[in-house]
């Protein structure tokens, strides 16, 4: 039988939530890094950067829970 997602499974919210964070984190930082040290581009953090990274990270962070939850309601 599968393992099946509920509301009442605190121990797989919290995974996912720590997953959420770490992707979410990993993108915007990445990004950042990329904006800045990339040779060719000016090397001046504005606002566009910033808001590039957070759209990245948000991508970043909902693509990693889709791929976690459908690992785990995979049927096996």
């Amino acid at each position: 039988m599968s393992p099946e997602h509920t509301p009442e499974d605190p121990a797989w919210d919290a995974a996912l939530r720590r997953a959420g964070i770490g992707a979410f984190l990993a993108g915007a930082a990445a990004t950042l890094a990329f904006l800045a040290f990339f040779p060719g581009l000016p090397h001046v953090i504005d606002w566009g950067a910033i808001i590039t990274a957070l759209a990245v990270g948000a991508l970043a962070r909902w693509s990693y829970r889709a791929h976690l939850t459908r690992k785990h309601t995979r049927p096996e």
